[in-house]
């Protein structure tokens, strides 16, 4: 079998030139060189394929013998792959096409899909994954770079990152319309404390925000808590009547609209908070990249949930 180390772009564009020209005289002003450098790209061709690939018609002229026929197809087809190779190139170049890996805290799973979703009706040639966990597991894939860039609330101290305000996240307390503390004015620091609170799990950003609040309100008051892995169980528990939860409000707008639950008028809420899209400090964005994180910060604040 023949070496394919051996054969080389100019032997390929030689055999092109021949078929069209039918001249070695032709080929060589059509490709910018002399009739021998063509004969010899043509006679190394050969020599590696052990065939002829071209030969003297019985009209006039130079013709291409079968096996030329099928290096033409070949050269036919590795043009067009590198057209498109090249077209690909240039695309991701101007930030047009590549692939880039969006990691979300669980509570963004609630508008960022339709952010994915509007990113590749605009930007159709960069594929964009969409990786959701909680705020611990989205910060250590940065660490490990599985995440290109993440949509999140406070940005964190460690790892060091950029980050940039995209828009505000509200979290508010939810109970049952028909809880005690529901349509109060006002509702005292001590009857918050002395509910039972569906949280979610050590690591979630919003576990960490409600007990900061709790401990800051209730100056170290215990409380109870029940630990849930989502923040759909979170909404289901709390709608039953298991307790009440400090939630985005992002994640309940339908549940606040419906009447399903409501926002208790508790001190210092709703905490008004910040979403952030962010990478690590040491990531050298690609043109993909810097091309979803230019689109994030122009276009989030059209996805967020609300109440209106």
């Amino acid at each position: 079998m023949s070496d394919i180390a051996g054969i080389t772009l100019k032997q390929l564009r030689a055999v092109d030139a021949v078929a069209r020209t039918h001249s070695i005289t032709g080929a060589a002003r059509e490709l910018g060189l002399t009739p021998p450098a063509v004969h010899t790209q043509l006679k190394g061709l050969e020599d590696v394929l052990g065939c002829r690939v071209v030969a003297k018609g019985e009209k006039s002229g130079m013709v291409l013998t079968p096996e030329g026929e099928l290096v033409l197809q070949a050269q036919r087809a590795v043009d067009v792959s590198l057209k498109s190779c090249l077209n690909q190139i240039d695309a991701m170049k101007k930030g047009l096409a590549g692939r880039v890996v969006l990691g979300v805290v669980s509570t963004a799973k609630y508008f960022a899909p339709a952010i994915v979703a509007e990113l590749k009706k605009t930007l159709e040639n960069i594929e964009v994954q969409l990786n959701v966990g909680n705020r611990g597991e989205v910060l250590q894939a940065l660490v490990e770079r599985s995440v290109d860039i993440a949509i999140m609330g406070r940005p964190p101290r460690q790892p060091a990152v950029v980050s940039k305000p995209i828009g505000m996240h509200p979290m508010v307390i939810v109970a049952p319309p028909d809880h005690r503390l529901a349509g109060l004015d006002r509702v005292a620091p001590d009857a918050v404390l002395d509910q039972t609170f569906i949280a979610r799990e050590e690591g979630s950003g919003t576990r960490i925000l409600m007990v900061r609040y709790l401990d800051r309100i209730g100056e170290g008051k215990p409380y109870e808590t029940v630990e849930m892995g989502s923040n759909e169980t979170i909404k289901q528990a709390v709608i039953a009547g298991l307790g009440i939860a400090m939630i985005s409000q992002h994640t309940v707008t339908e549940e606040l609209r419906a009447g399903r639950l409501v926002a208790l008028n508790a001190p210092e809420l709703p905490i008004e908070r910040q979403w952030y899209v962010l990478h690590h400090e040491k990531l050298e964005l690609t043109p993909a990249m810097r091309s979803v994180w230019r689109f994030i910060v122009e276009n989030s604040h059209r996805f967020f949930p609300s109440l209106e």
